[in-house]
């Protein structure tokens, strides 16, 4: 585990030292703070399902959302209880206030996975390509800002995508049960 968590710190240090600079700061902060609390995520599947012609993929990333709140913030987080980096990593700078839950996974990463995941597979590519590469400059975010560890953002593209499948199954087969 020491050599996992020595590549965690080098890459962490490396987008300090070589990728953060005064015109990318601002914008990584903003977008990092679109998935507080998944609100971002909570938007779009609430805007989604307003019609009915997307109230399904809406249901599906409600879904998803509250299976990754319940899988990565209430069961992993606690139980893996993963310190985060700014504390142990010397001199890594955190650039947003501290976090007051542990590092391990992502829960902004783990959000914007389950939603784009289903959007990419449920919609049009024009909707589910941007919601991708919006959930990887999210999950980047988290690496940049110094909050997480690059483990704890591969982890929660992982339990992200699981929940995205898992909560189009269920939707799936709640409407099949239902015809």
């Amino acid at each position: 585990m020491d050599f996992i968590n020595k590549i965690d710190a080098d890459i962490l240090l490396w987008i300090q030292e070589y990728l953060r600079n005064g015109i990318l700061t601002p914008i990584m902060k903003f977008i990092t703070h679109l998935g507080d609390a998944g609100l971002m995520w909570i938007a779009i599947a609430l805007l989604l399902l307003c019609f009915k012609k997307t109230r399904k993929v809406g249901a599906m990333c409600a879904c998803a959302l509250v299976m990754s709140l319940l899988i990565n913030n209430v069961i992993l987080k606690p139980l893996i209880a993963r310190v985060r980096p700014y504390e142990v990593i010397d001199g890594l700078v955190l650039l947003v206030k501290k976090a007051h839950d542990f590092s391990f996974p992502s829960g902004h990463t783990a959000s914007s996975f389950a939603c784009a995941v289903v959007i990419f597979k449920q919609m049009p590519k024009k909707y589910g390509i941007p919601a991708l590469v919006m959930a990887f400059i999210m999950g980047f975010t988290r690496l940049y800002i110094g909050i997480h560890y690059p483990t704890d953002v591969l982890a929660a593209i992982v339990t992200g995508t699981l929940c995205a499948i898992i909560g189009m199954k269920i939707v799936d087969t709640i409407i099949e049960k239902r015809r």
